[in-house]
This record gives C-alpha cells, structure tokens and sequence, in this order.
C-alpha cells in the first residue's frame, strides 16, 4: 500500500532537512579547510581595524607651522608659548618671511604665522590686525581646518591675555560649544564603526562571489546539479554557513572597536547584531548573484569590487559626507545597501537606538535582501546553461 498523502509529506520534508544538513556540512569543512576564507573572515577584519584605528585620522594635530616674529618681545614670547604647549600645532620659530616661505613652498609647514613688528601695540586695537595668518590651501579640508584651529588658538590666548592684564574683551558674539554624540571628537569614533559595514561587505560579497566561482572553475558545481538536491536547498546551504562565519567576523570586529579603540556602543546589541543580520543577508544576496552571473574567480572578484566594495566604500558615508555630493550622486547612493548599515552604525555605536533611523535602514535592507535573494534564486536554476 503507498503511504497517505501526509506521510509522503513529512517524508520529503525530512529528506530535505537530511540534505541540507549534508550540504551546510559540506560547506563547513570546505571552510575549514580553506585558510583563504578564514583570513578573510578573520584575519583581514583585524588588520582594517588596526590600519584604520591607528593609522588613519581625520583629527589634526600637530601641524607644523612657521612662527615669523618681527619684533620680539613679551608679548609675543607669550602668544608663542601658547602656540608650543597646544597639542593642535608644532610651531617652528623663524627669523624671516623668506625662510618662512621657503618652508611653505617645500611642503614642510602647513601654515605661517605673522607677528608684526607693532604686535603689542595692536593687541586690543579695534582695527588692524597685530597677527597676519598664510595656510596653504592645496588641501582645502586641511586648509579650514588649520584656519579655524589658528583662530580659535588666537582668541583663546587673547581672552587670557586679557584677563591677566585686567582687560575685558566684549566680542560681539559669545560662543559655547557644546558637542553631542561624541563629545571627545575624535575621528576614530566616527570612522571604526563605520570600517565595520566595509568588512562585512568583503566577507559577504567578495567571499562568497569568489568561493561560488571556484566551484564553477573546479567543476564541483555541475557534479551538485545532478543529484536531487533543489536549487532552494543548495543557495541556503551557501547562506548559512557564510552567514555565521560574517557574523563571526562582526562580533570579533564589535569586540575590537569598543574593547581595543574604545569606541562607544550606546545602542542595543541586539539591535545591533539584528541590523548587522540583515546586511549579512543583503551582502550574502549580492556575492550568490554575482557568482551566477561570472563563473570565473578572477571575474567574480573584479564585479564584487567594483559594484559592492568601491561604492560600500565611497558613497556610503563612511569617510565622505553623502551631504556633500553632487545631487544626482546622492540620489544614487540610495542605491548602496551599505549606506543604509553605516548610518545604523554609527546611530547605534554613537547615538543609541534612534528608532526612527534605525527601523528606517532595517526596513532599506530588508527590501535589498529579498531583492537580492528573489533575483539568486530566478537566476540560478539546475542547468549548466
């Protein structure tokens, strides 16, 4: 007698569950014995993290800058003394505009300070300018940067200045600073999360492009079409594994910017670990799309480069503000999947659960991912056409 309709059911299911279980393990040991997959889960994340947390910095300290006194005195000796005890300037003292110049020009200072030969006369005139202040411009972000430090320099020792000599200065507008979310303003606050989102991307897109791809090459591929797997059991035998070993890679990175750099994680981990799921899968979605379309690993890995990591790089906000960007670029970066999970980011390590940020980038990378994954499956179907 044949089996009743639910029987044949929970039949197929469990050989369906006995398959993918064969095929997650599958997957697994080739993990394991792969020490390329493994590096780039692990041992590169740690290496960004390391190159990015110490060796990259938007903070400027330490310009070098040229000191020109016309007329020594006091009063000048005491500005210049303010400028040597700050961490933001590392002054050189010269005797002339021409070697002061010549160090500009050699790209040895970033800026000259001028103090006039009536300096001191001219301290608390209300017209005239007893310092004069040349940045060098080719880098305009440094540029401002320089100016605004010198400035803020300037007014800080004026203040004092007066102070001790019993002066008032009334400037006519009184400026208290007050910086929320990272309050140190350090760069690294702002750029490690951020490093995050680029990690995730080459272990979920790259990797997976590339693994798939060796598979076409070494024809493991077309020997798993002909058994009687479905497509359906075959992609999520690719996404689970790859799945946890990206969230691996996540947590060990979490674990490096808040322990190592501390950086600051004022969100939920839950929230955190749910959006960083949600990119996994989005990035999962991305690398099985492009390993259908390229079966070739040297192709696989320049497609994953050029339309996952340059854009997760550039347009995602994580180094250029998006705000500044050309209008239609800023519309293109709605595009990027990443631009959404590096504004999650730096919301949860930074700001904390700002819910309406946050459901806003979950609820972009949730469409991606199915967009991603509905266009893997249509794609891939058991044939070698």
């Amino acid at each position: 007698m044949s089996a009743h309709p639910p029987q044949r059911q929970a039949a197929r299911s469990g050989s369906s569950m006995r398959r993918l279980r064969g095929l997650i393990r599958k997957e697994a040991l080739q993990i394991l014995r792969d020490p390329s997959s493994i590096s780039i889960a692990f041992v590169l994340p740690a290496i960004l993290l390391l190159l990015f947390g110490y060796g990259v910095s938007l903070d400027a300290k330490h310009i070098p800058l040229a000191v020109v006194v016309e007329n020594p005195s006091s009063v000048t000796a005491s500005f210049s003394a303010s400028l040597l005890n700050s961490d933001y300037f590392a002054p050189r003292l010269m005797v002339g505009r021409g070697a002061a110049d010549q160090a500009m020009t050699a790209g040895d200072v970033d800026a000259i300070i001028v103090l006039r030969s009536d300096f001191a006369r001219r301290v608390f005139s209300p017209t005239g300018s007893a310092i004069q202040v040349i940045v060098n411009g080719t880098d305009a972000n440094t540029a401002s940067i320089v100016s605004g430090y010198i400035q803020g320099a300037w007014q800080k020792w004026l203040g004092q200045y007066a102070l001790d000599h019993g002066r008032t200065l009334s400037p006519p507008v009184s400026v208290e600073q007050r910086v929320w979310f990272n309050a140190e303003v350090r760069s690294r606050n702002f750029l490690v999360p951020g490093l995050i989102a680029i990690i995730m991307t080459l272990i979920g897109t790259l990797l997976t492009a590339m693994v798939v791809a060796r598979e076409w090459e070494r024809g493991t591929w077309e020997a798993l079409m002909v058994t009687p797997v479905r497509v359906a059991e075959i992609l999520l035998g690719k996404i689970i594994p790859y799945f946890v070993l990206g969230m691996g890679g996540m947590v060990l990175s979490t674990a490096m910017a808040v322990f190592l750099f501390g950086v600051p994680l004022r969100g939920s981990l839950m929230v955190l670990l749910t959006i960083s799921a949600l990119y996994m899968l989005t990035a999962l979605g991305m690398g099985l799309l492009i390993s259908s379309v390229a079966r070739s690993q040297f192709v696989a890995g320049q497609v994953a480069i050029i339309v996952a990591f340059l854009p997760a790089f550039i347009l995602s906000g994580f180094i250029f503000d998006i705000s500044s960007m050309p209008t239609i670029v800023q519309w293109l970066t709605h595009l990027i999947p990443a631009r959404y999970f590096v504004s999650a980011l730096q919301t949860l390590f930074l700001a904390g659960d700002v819910w309406p940020i946050v459901l806003a980038d979950g609820a972009a990378l949730i469409l991606m991912a199915a967009i991603f994954l509905a266009l893997t499956r249509a794609r891939t179907r058991k044939s070698l056409e």
